[in-house]
């Protein structure tokens, strides 16, 4: 019986593997471990299968120094499980705090950018050109749903991707694939269509065990939320299979996307002409006025990224309606990072507007609890504090948020359109934009009024009362308050 549930995960994994070309004869792979249950399981998969696959393995780990002795506990615990098995071990470790601060991430982007530059240069390097990653279908499902509930379009409903060549991508965990076939090398998943209840399962029949990372189940974060309270809330009460029903949907937009992407690279041969200076480019309207709806929003984000321009949904429908050519439309449109667009004529033009233009755009800071940032957008210095319970008194109670109802990291920004909150005293949520014109907050300072969200939730608006389900309880609590105001 142990015998056949360990060969039965192995084969469907070899099955994935072949069916999806992740890997061929000869390749070098460095396995991603962590320590946790997910990339023991992956390991301990691939040694299993190295003789058929005809692969040359080793060990990648990066140690991100954010729990102390247990993050070396941790490196320590996967060189051990690299020496047992006789094979190469590469490691590296780097300041995750520090670089979430200098570039203003939450703590887990800033850790994904660390780690994922680190398998660049060993897959740059030549040390190996395959890095296997040990994400779940688990992980999918979890994605998926947290782009869904973030308003994503099709292309963040594809999820994760299986493999993805470091030559085109960024490093995102959802990055395009590269061009089938291309001898580029890559970051490969071979997991994500096994659950991770059978990868521990598998683990316990090995007799292996694993390093449990606490952090995974703090509440603060999203994805945990996801993980452990909604998922399976989903499941009780309206699908047992919906982690399946979501990585099968990601498997659908992704095959959807890589259809688009050929078609829209062909129209946008006919729409999109590049500027003669760099920074700069038109669309013809003619051309757009053609196309559907859909494909028009397609051709208008595919001109974006050919500039370096990544276009949300609000920004593109205002590139729509400059492009429009109707009477009352507007005529022009400030999008992210210093960029405008303008109709002339019969083109629409893309220009990038320089430093002056960036400082009057969107703007994002993140914001650690208990911690302070400066936001040169809007003027200020803003600071989240920690208020031990007796020292509540001192504070305006309107002001006070409670501790275990937030993310560990915040993120102070710019109110943007379709923004809602729900100030204590009121009756329902307002859109953030009316609770401004009822303030008579008018000009440059309306666009860049500042909002404190944690998670997907703003918990925090400058001038109102926290809504009244994130007050305090018994015990401390949060004040979020601009140093010097």
């Amino acid at each position: 019986m142990y015998y056949e549930a360990v060969r039965t995960l192995a084969q469907r994994v070899l099955d994935s593997i072949r069916r999806q070309e992740l890997l061929k004869p000869g390749d070098r792979v460095g396995v991603a471990v962590s320590g946790g249950a997910d990339s023991v399981a992956l390991l301990r998969l691939l040694l299993e299968l190295r003789k058929e696959l005809g692969v040359v393995l080793s060990v990648v780990h990066f140690n991100h120094k954010l729990r102390g002795a247990e993050s070396d506990e941790d490196e320590q615990f996967v060189a051990e499980l690299a020496r047992r098995h006789k094979l190469q071990f590469n490691s590296e470790s780097g300041d995750v705090g520090s670089h979430a601060t200098k570039r203003h991430l939450s703590v887990e982007t800033a850790a994904r950018e660390l780690r994922y530059a680190f398998f660049r240069r060993l897959l740059l390097n030549a040390n190996v050109n395959r890095i296997a990653t040990a994400h779940t279908l688990d992980d999918q499902a979890e994605t998926l749903l947290l782009r869904l509930v973030r308003g994503s379009g099709t292309r963040g409903l594809s999820g994760i991707y299986p493999q993805l060549s470091v030559a085109s991508s960024q490093f995102s965990v959802n990055s395009q694939p590269p061009v089938a076939s291309r001898p580029q090398p890559s970051i490969i998943r071979p997991l994500l269509g096994t659950r991770r209840k059978d990868l521990e399962a598998y683990l316990a029949a090995l007799g292996q065990g694993w390093r449990e990372d606490r952090s995974n189940r703090d509440l603060r974060h999203a994805r945990n939320r996801v993980r452990h309270g909604i998922l399976p809330r989903l499941e009780r009460n309206l699908n047992p299979a919906v982690r399946e029903a979501l990585a099968e949907t990601a498997e659908i937009a992704r095959a959807e996307e890589e259809y688009w992407e050929r078609e829209i690279g062909q129209v946008l041969l006919q729409a999109w002409t590049p500027g003669a200076a760099p920074g700069s480019g038109t669309l013809s309207m003619a051309v757009l006025a053609c196309l559907p709806l859909a494909l028009q929003r397609r051709v208008v984000r595919a001109a974006g990224e050919s500039l370096g321009l990544r276009l949300e949904f609000r920004h593109v429908e205002e590139v729509l309606e400059v492009a429009s050519g109707h009477a009352r439309a507007t005529k022009s449109a400030v999008l992210p990072h210093g960029w405008t667009v303008a109709r002339h004529k019969n083109e629409v033009r893309f220009t990038f507007a320089g430093a002056a233009a960036v400082r009057n755009s969107d703007y994002e800071y993140l914001l650690t609890i208990p911690g302070q940032i400066e936001v040169p957008e809007a003027a200020a210095r803003f600071e989240a504090m920690l208020v031990p319970a007796g020292a509540r008194a001192g504070y305006n109670p309107e002001h006070l948020l409670e501790p275990a109802l937030l993310t560990r990291e915040l993120r102070v920004r710019n109110w943007r359109a379709g923004d809602r909150f729900w100030p204590a005293h009121t009756k329902t949520p307002k859109k953030i934009k009316e609770l401004l014109q009822e303030r008579q907050v008018t000009g440059p300072e309306r666009k860049l009024w500042p909002v404190v969200v944690s998670g997907d939730e703003i918990v925090w608006v400058r001038g109102f009362a926290v809504p009244a389900k994130l007050r305090p309880r018994a015990g401390e609590a949060v004040v979020i308050r601009e140093v010097g105001r």
